[in-house]
């Protein structure tokens, strides 16, 4: 039976082999992401968004209607966002978020995803699911299963554990 695939090294034609396996492996990470992230992208692109702006969105959608502060979007984002005050600018100046000073604390401000933001996103979404589906309808149940298992094993050592700064001292 003929993979429904090609190697790495083929696809980015490459004519040396990779220095070690986890070389290939970082790159086959790079390389997937890469893939299934652009049909992604255009869907959102189509919208007039950016993926971090509808990452804010989806964010401040599920955070409900108490919002979130910048620093707590910032660390729930999938991708770093060096610029998270720059990218809610945008999104508030589109009519899609507000910003709220909080009462208690008027340092702390908060942002709330619009009603002009939760239309946008009912919009966007059924467009995004069928480019996900589209990206992974090869992958199967058990595969999905073993693939998450995997991906998040990789993730945990990449990443040590956040410490919350509050605690301890």
């Amino acid at each position: 039976m003929t993979p429904r695939w090609q190697s790495l090294q083929d696809e980015l034609q490459q004519s040396r082999p990779f220095r070690s396996r986890r070389e290939e492996l970082f790159l086959a990470l790079l390389r997937t992401a890469a893939v299934v992230r652009r049909p992604v992208a255009k869907v959102v692109e189509d919208h007039g968004l950016s993926l971090a702006q509808y990452n804010v969105l989806r964010i401040l959608r599920g955070a409900g209607a108490e919002g979130l502060p910048t620093l707590a979007i910032r660390e729930r984002m999938i991708e770093e966002a060096a610029g998270i005050t720059r990218l809610i600018d945008k999104l508030e100046a589109s009519g899609f978020v507000r910003r709220e000073r909080d009462a208690s604390d008027r340092r702390q401000v908060y942002c709330r995803i619009t009603e002009a933001g939760t239309r946008l996103l009912v919009d966007v979404d059924p467009h995004l699911v069928s480019a996900i589906d589209t990206a992974l309808s090869h992958v199967e149940g058990g595969e999905q299963d073993g693939l998450l298992a995997l991906l998040a094993e990789v993730r945990a050592g990449a990443c040590p554990p956040k410490t919350n700064s509050s605690q301890g001292a």
